[in-house]
């Protein structure tokens, strides 16, 4: 555990360009995911059709992610918990979108591009970190 904190606080020793970089990212990708689990939370079970082959426990769990993942990066605070949800979450749903046919990039119909980038940058967070301006900064950089 004690070696996992140590590569985590090296991660949050970056620039300061870096963190201007990634500060930016984590805010407008954080209050987007705020802004689409803000409705799923209201009703984190069952707030796909009930012919959805979803269960509503994964529901929930991708709500949470959803909203709370976004509060996360939006904070700077306990960002790879969030983002690790905010993975399993956009992997599906590139799954999902990608397995019915949809175009990655279309006009009219669903595309499976919006998860697919939110998955990529999720992934980029994770590898990276939050940032020098995040909470999880001033809480493991020591």
């Amino acid at each position: 555990m004690k070696s996992l904190l140590a590569k985590y606080s090296n991660q949050l020793n970056k620039t300061n360009c870096y963190s201007w970089g990634i500060l930016l990212v984590r805010l407008v990708m954080g209050l987007a995911f705020v802004y689409h689990g803000w409705g799923k939370i209201q009703t984190p079970f069952s707030w796909m059709p009930p012919e959805a082959p979803i269960p509503g426990f994964l529901q929930g769990l991708a709500a949470l992610s959803e909203f709370g993942g976004g509060l996360g990066l939006v904070l700077g605070l306990l960002v790879p918990l969030g983002t690790l949800g905010m993975f399993f979450t956009m992997t599906v749903a590139t799954l999902f979108h990608v397995t019915h046919g949809d175009p990655f990039v279309g006009m009219a119909a669903p595309t499976y591009e919006l998860p697919l980038l939110y998955l990529v940058l999720t992934i980029f967070i994770l590898l990276n970190g939050p940032g020098k301006f995040s909470a999880d900064y001033k809480i493991f950089s020591r």
